[in-house]
Order: C-alpha cells, then structure tokens, then sequence
C-alpha cells in the first residue's frame, strides 16, 4: 500500500515537471511574429557608381558596389556612435574602428561588420526596414 502511495506521488511530480517543461519550452517554438520597422522611406535617388547616400538621421547609408546597392546601419557595433562614409571606407569618429563598404571590420576596436538593412526599391522609393 505504501509502495503504491509512493508510485502516485512520483507519478504526479513527474507529470508536473513535464507540464512545467513544456510551458517553458513551449516559448521557444511559437513564431516570431515581429513586424519589420521602416528604418527609412524616402524618395528614389540614384546612388552615385562607388558612392553612397547617406541619411544622417536615420544612421542609415545606401552604398554601391559595384551593381549591387546595400543599406548599412551607421552605427558603430563598438560603442554606438554613428560611422562616417569617406570615399574609401566608413570610419568611427569615436575611437577610429574602419569598416570596408561591405561594412566589414577593417581596423578595430569594434569585432562585429556593420548591420545590414534590407532595401527595397518600392516604385520611387528606397525603404530600409530592420
């Protein structure tokens, strides 16, 4: 009778473990459901052969390389401050981090490349979402 008592009890913590478990896994596994955020929505300019345009406030540069046009997140994966497009290369007026135009480190202290934006060309507009 006690060997039977202690069976049930087992039995009911496990079954509470496991419905413990499945709640906490169970938020892993739900869809991302997060919208993209319009980081910039502004009118179509054509963006200059090895150049870019840059959009201060946002902190945001379309960059041409070559054929291929691309939205870089200006701010610096250092410390945050907002990275300065040079015909060569984006550099940190902070602490001196470079980047290529692919937003690559070239010279630290930042580790992580630049972010990049997705970019769509909707009609006559350029709209970078995060």
């Amino acid at each position: 009778m006690e060997e039977s008592g202690r069976r049930r009890r087992r039995l009911i913590a496990a079954l509470i473990a496991a419905a413990g478990a499945v709640f906490f896994l169970g938020r892993f596994f739900r869809p991302l459901t997060r919208t993209a955020e319009v980081r910039l929505d502004v009118p179509r300019e054509p963006v200059p052969a090895d150049g870019a345009l840059v959009y201060a406030r946002a902190r945001v540069a379309l960059v041409r390389d070559g054929d291929r046009i691309q939205a870089l997140d200006l701010t610096c994966t250092h410390l945050g401050c907002t990275v300065t497009v040079t015909p060569t290369e984006l550099v940190c007026p902070c602490h001196g981090s470079r980047f290529d135009r692919k937003g690559k480190v070239l010279e630290g202290p930042a580790q992580r490349p630049l972010k990049q934006l997705r970019l769509e060309e909707r009609e006559d507009r350029w709209v970078v979402t995060v």
